[in-house]
């Protein structure tokens, strides 16, 4: 398939399938949105006004006769697992959004089902290209913290609905999803969770904190939050020479989407942080304003239709959704428990 267009088909066009992969995958290079799977009249009505030609269909069935080449999948979260499933055994290549899975067992199901049908797969950890996750990455890189010894990061907003909705497949596995596999990224494997949440319902919760011991011996705080009226700094990473402060609550590119905006029609500009965005170092008694990485969400559908074209890796390693899983079955746990959980015990 060697500088084909690769053509994708989207199963969901919710929150998730609207704002975060059918803009990115109508403009990404080498890719083209051909087919669309929602029953709604009114989410049909959406995908006929913002993408004009764009096939909508009532099923998996009809979205792969009609021809893709690989699909993205952003339904509720309880049906991750059995529509990637199913598209792989058609031989389909699979992004499937967060969680991945519900949990461990069934996270290492898909991606060994993968590797029997020699089908590529690929968990939608955008949030890796986040513009402040890649600025920390490069200040890690820099080493100008001395030996880092503690990472904060908080996902926390005030939102209007009192509780997250149950498509998410609560808090923990949806804030989670992004929280664990940024710390895994940055900091590598976990051997010890402790966690502690707040029920609004079963598997429901608006507030969790998350405590991860690093086998390199990093500590990791992870704290997530739905309402929170007032949000905590999005990342500290703590080092013997000083620390790296980002303030900010969030990176951009969410609000840029849902404003209509897309790395499409802004080029350059796609993912630039205003300097009252950027994060300070603070060494001793010296603070210096660091000037953040642009985000790049618009990488992640070029990788990926790369891949399938041969041409590369997938974006990220279906794995890390597995090793991600067994950290957020180990917080149940944990939170379910009051104790501090080894991950090896939940592995199987």
């Amino acid at each position: 398939m060697s500088d084909a267009v690769v053509r994708f088909g989207l199963v969901g066009y919710g929150f998730g399938g609207r704002y975060f992969h059918a803009p990115l995958i109508a403009g990404a290079p080498g890719c083209a949105l051909v087919g669309v799977v929602t029953r709604s009249p009114e989410r049909r009505a959406e995908v006929a006004a913002e993408h004009p030609g764009v096939a909508v269909h009532d099923s998996v069935d009809a979205l792969v006769a009609a021809g893709v080449d690989a699909v993205a999948v952003s339904t509720p979260a309880e049906t991750h697992s059995a529509v990637t499933d199913e598209l792989l055994r058609r031989g389909v290549p699979v992004v499937c959004d967060k969680p991945f899975a519900l949990d461990a067992d069934a996270a290492r199901a898909t991606v060994e089902l993968a590797e029997r049908e020699g089908v590529l797969v690929s968990p939608y950890q955008n949030r890796r290209w986040d513009s402040d996750l890649l600025t920390v990455r490069r200040v890690l890189d820099e080493g100008r913290l001395g030996e880092v010894r503690r990472f904060e990061s908080a996902f926390e907003r005030w939102a209007p609905d009192p509780a997250p909705p149950a498509a998410g497949g609560g808090l923990l596995r949806d804030f989670g999803s992004h929280l664990v596999d940024q710390a895994l990224f940055l900091f590598g494997p976990v051997d010890r969770v402790y966690a502690e949440t707040h029920e609004v319902g079963p598997e429901a919760e608006d507030d969790v904190r998350v405590l991860l011991h690093h086998t390199s011996g990093m500590s990791t705080h992870l704290s997530g939050a739905w309402r929170q009226g007032a949000p905590g700094p999005r990342f500290r990473v703590s080092g013997t020479a000083g620390s790296f402060v980002v303030t900010e609550p969030m990176d951009g590119q969410e609000a840029a989407l849902v404003a209509g905006r897309t790395p499409a029609g802004e080029g350059d500009a796609w993912g630039e942080e205003p300097e009252s965005a950027w994060g300070t170092l603070h060494l001793g008694d010296s603070d210096e304003v660091v000037a953040s990485e642009r985000g790049r969400w618009d990488q992640y559908y070029a990788q990926f239709a790369a891949a399938v074209r041969g041409e590369g890796p997938v974006p990220v390693d279906p794995w890390d959704a597995v090793a991600t899983a067994t950290v957020l079955d180990a917080a149940r746990l944990s939170a379910a428990e009051g104790r501090t959980v080894d991950v090896a015990a939940v592995v199987r």
